[in-house]
């Protein structure tokens, strides 16, 4: 599987609920960079991304560039909170080492998911 395909197949896993799935295609010292959340290794990025599992409702890609080992991807990341549902245009950037993904880096507005959170 190459690096485009392999994160097309991680990010319909994460964003479908399948968690085991989308970790078995991260390395145990997969690091992740985004605006809301930073982490280092798979089991400190499932835990800081878990409270997304109830709101996600997939993904739409709308192109991916692959160089070797990097892929980059933009996306819609599609969302269902008790304030309504929309799409977050996202960017993400990956490095794919032994067949897994190993880094991610993340970006988005994050007024676009701001605006699809429940208030306090």
């Amino acid at each position: 599987m190459d690096a485009s395909e392999l994160f097309r197949t991680y990010l319909d896993r994460f964003t479908s609920g399948d968690t085991a799935g989308a970790a078995e295609l991260l390395t145990d010292d997969f690091r992740f960079h985004g605006p809301i959340l930073q982490s280092e290794g798979k089991a400190a990025f499932l835990a800081g991304s878990a409270q997304l599992g109830p709101i996600m409702r997939g993904v739409r890609i709308h192109r991916q560039w692959q160089d070797g080992d990097q892929v980059c991807s933009f996306y819609d990341f599609k969302i269902e909170t008790p304030a309504g549902a929309g799409s977050i245009p996202m960017a993400e950037w990956n490095t794919v080492r032994d067949g897994k993904l190993a880094s991610a880096r993340l970006i988005f507005d994050t007024a676009v998911m701001a605006a699809l959170m429940p208030t306090a």
